[in-house]
């Protein structure tokens, strides 16, 4: 299968194309325009094999995309650019709507050409999925309840509202044009590789320089956290077996305050590196964030029961790794850190 991944760069797109490449027999094409949180170190080892190749592309680009898929030939699309850090949204709303909403646009225009246009042995397998997020769904602030697939949307921040445009877009391609889709929603991805701004591993990298903790609010705001490979296992399930068509909500079953994450982290480091240091000496609570929603939590009781995926990892068995993994990799976020990733990539 020819399988084109939008954001393959990214965080959850580098882990799932390292999945792909290492676990199935799967020609790949990334499109990433390689901004801030794009880097190529993610996905080196992949695109020094022969079945995965980048093109240094804005999903915003319409003309662009439509000759990757022209010259590609892709038998499934999985949707995955994005903007997606929710303090950056609330900065600057701009970028946000011109990527997960105009981008998603142009890629849809250009699946829809690509598809009505295909052979009938290409069309009759062909998907696109779109990975969003648990956020386009609010708040559960007063509630008990869990997101379901027919929870109503109810996005509190740029970022999520944006969000939720690209899966109303998605949806109306798919009704109005006949665009076979698959949408899932995912709860806080953590794991290897991901940017170092993210709440888990920012929370890594300034324990280790010593560096305060912050911490919004009282601490109290709680997160379904997924590992990143489980995610990935997830997505090529649904992409593979899931049903045009559907959504599918993607949870770790960690339900956990940001307290108690940030907990965890300070002694799965003092484990780690086998020192006396108190790392919870560190946390530091600050001003909350504009909207911050205070609960999320998934049941994934669909994609357990239809598609037969669970997630593999604990959150602590996957903390651990996590944690074990920027321990030994300081190189790759080190040239984050001083910017040298981005010279590279602009050959300087």
């Amino acid at each position: 299968m020819k399988i084109l991944i939008t954001g393959g760069a990214g965080f959850i797109g580098s882990a799932l194309v390292r999945h792909l490449v290492e676990h199935r027999d799967h020609e790949l094409l990334i499109i990433d325009k390689l901004t801030y949180s794009g880097n190529r170190q993610s996905i080196v080892s992949a695109l020094a094999t022969q079945r995965c190749a980048l093109a240094e592309t804005d999903i915003c680009d319409g003309p662009a995309v439509a000759q990757a898929f022209t010259s590609f030939q892709p038998h499934a699309v999985m949707h995955l650019a994005a903007e997606s850090h929710v303090d950056r949204s609330i900065d600057g709303p701009a970028e946000f709507i011109r990527t997960n909403v105009m981008g998603t646009f142009e890629l849809l225009q250009a699946a829809r050409d690509y598809f009505e246009n295909a052979p009938a042995e290409v069309q009759s397998g062909f998907r696109l999925l779109n990975v969003s997020t648990d956020e386009v769904y609010g708040d559960l602030a007063d509630s008990e309840a869990y997101f379901t697939e027919t929870t109503a949307y109810a996005p509190s921040s740029p970022y999520s509202a944006s969000k939720a445009s690209a899966d109303h877009l998605v949806r109306a391609w798919s009704r109005t044009y006949g665009l076979p889709i698959l949408i899932t929603n995912c709860s806080n991805n953590y794991g290897h590789y991901q940017f170092p701004e993210k709440f888990i591993p920012h929370m890594i990298l300034n324990a280790l320089a010593g560096k305060p903790l912050p911490v919004y609010g009282d601490g109290s705001n709680i997160r379904d956290w997924l590992y990143v490979d489980d995610h990935v296992r997830a997505l090529y399930t649904v992409l593979t077996r899931g049903k045009p068509g559907e959504t599918y909500n993607i949870g770790g079953n960690n339900e956990l305050e940001n307290i108690a994450v940030v907990q965890s982290i300070c002694e799965c480091i003092k484990d780690e590196l086998q020192q006396p240091s108190d790392f919870h000496q560190l946390i530091e609570f600050v001003a909350d964030r504009k909207g911050h929603d205070q609960r999320y939590a998934i049941d994934a009781s669909k994609i357990r029961t239809e598609l037969g995926w669970t997630p593999a990892e604990s959150f602590a068995t996957g903390l651990r790794k996590t944690v074990q993994w920027y321990l030994h990799n300081q190189a790759w976020w080190q040239q984050i850190l001083n910017g040298s990733y981005r010279l590279e990539r602009l050959g300087r």
